[in-house]
């Protein structure tokens, strides 16, 4: 049942909101009544979450199927450094449930996946993309094309971002873009940034989630110009931003059902790479068998600590390199915590059908704190 009035401690906590005649008790009224989901509770869904429960938006979901690392620190600021190791959707809940107790949290310490998308994200008003996920955001997209749900979409990359409300409805039966209008082709496994490898500036995301919380609000209360057909990108080194016109594709609705047929994710290979286990890696070592150790980090991260014998061939130089990786013996790929070497390990197999891959799982993280712990590590 819809609210239709603001209890008097509602009024005196959203009072710089009614001054305000463009939202006043109507437009407070509305935000009461919306529900939110948010996808992702990381950089971007920080300040998201945090700005839509100081606004009074009734009902929010967070999933997120991750746990605190202390690196999230930098940027992610809902967290604290007594909550790492902690699921991220629970422990932002629970700062949330401080900031505003009088509403309604949906937690969701779980990965959104085509079996769960659907029953997810038809409960809600509006979803947020907050994830730096490229599966899970083609998959969200997907769904609020074929439910006729707007999301707000977010990105960052080192010291720039982008934002974007995509699938709002425009008035008079039409649409705005969809996230396939804007990237169409689903980028290369090897090609997609990561922000481990490429670093990102702990700001970027407050500025970027800030505003896409700012386009939730408007949607909710029908206020000001939408980024409904704009994508804002901002670049915060230059401290500049410009809008570029996008429009809907013909074939939109077409994409984004053709999307879900395929489960919305991308195909995984059923014979592909493997995973091998520091100890697995250590045992066979030392029997002397011989393989093949590829580094793929960046060369300062292999300079402070590496495995012995391993040769280096950063992630964005394996197209280029393909034939010095071998196909007679086992290649053991591996990274800072496994994420790039897995990356780059589907790649060669994808590319190449090689079936000697094995991706060292935790990466020479792991293999520092279970085998060699004099390693250096960072």
């Amino acid at each position: 049942m819809e609210a239709t009035t603001l209890i008097p401690a509602e009024q005196q906590r959203y009072q710089k909101h009614l001054n305000l005649p463009e939202i006043g008790q109507p437009g407070q009224l509305r935000l009461k009544n919306a529900r939110v989901l948010v996808v992702g509770a990381g950089g971007l869904g920080c300040p998201v979450l945090l700005y839509l429960t100081a606004a009074g938006v009734g009902t929010i979901g967070v999933i997120d199927p991750d746990v605190v690392d202390l690196s999230n620190l930098q940027r992610q600021v809902i967290y604290t450094t007594d909550e790492v190791g902690q699921p991220k959707a629970k422990a932002a809940v629970t700062h949330l449930n401080r900031l505003n107790p009088g509403l309604t949290f949906d937690t969701y310490a779980m990965a959104l996946e085509a079996g769960n998308a659907r029953s997810i994200i038809e409960s809600y008003d509006i979803v947020v993309d907050c994830t730096d996920n490229f599966s899970v955001r083609y998959l969200v997209n997907d769904v609020c094309v074929t439910l006729g749900k707007p999301f707000v979409y977010g990105a960052i990359h080192r010291f720039e971002g982008q934002v974007a409300v995509l699938n709002a409805d425009l008035g008079n039966g039409r649409k705005g873009p969809t996230y396939r209008c804007l990237f169409p082709e689903y980028p290369n496994d090897i090609e997609i940034p990561n922000c481990s490898v490429t670093g990102v500036l702990g700001v970027l995301p407050g500025v970027i989630g800030t505003y896409q919380a700012n386009e939730v609000i408007k949607l909710i209360t029908g206020i000001g110009q939408s980024l409904n057909e704009h994508l804002l990108m901002v670049d915060l080194l230059a401290m500049s931003q410009q809008k570029i016109r996008t429009k809907r594709r013909p074939d939109a609705d077409d994409l984004a059902r053709q999307g879900l047929t395929s489960s919305g994710m991308r195909p995984v290979a059923t014979s592909g790479p493997q995973k091998m286990s520091p100890q697995d890696l250590a045992s066979r070592l030392m029997a002397g068998e011989e393989l093949f150790l590829l580094d793929v980090r960046e060369r300062p991260e292999f300079e402070l600590c590496h495995l012995d014998g391993a040769v280096l061939i950063p992630v964005g130089m394996i197209p280029n390199n393909r034939k010095r990786i071998p196909t007679d013996r086992p290649v053991v790929v591996y990274c800072h915590h496994g994420i790039r070497s897995a990356n780059v390990a589907e790649y060669l197999y994808a590319q190449g059908g090689l079936t000697n891959l094995y991706n060292l799982d935790g990466g020479i993280n792991a293999w520092a704190r279970d085998i060699e712990p004099e390693m250096a590590v960072y």
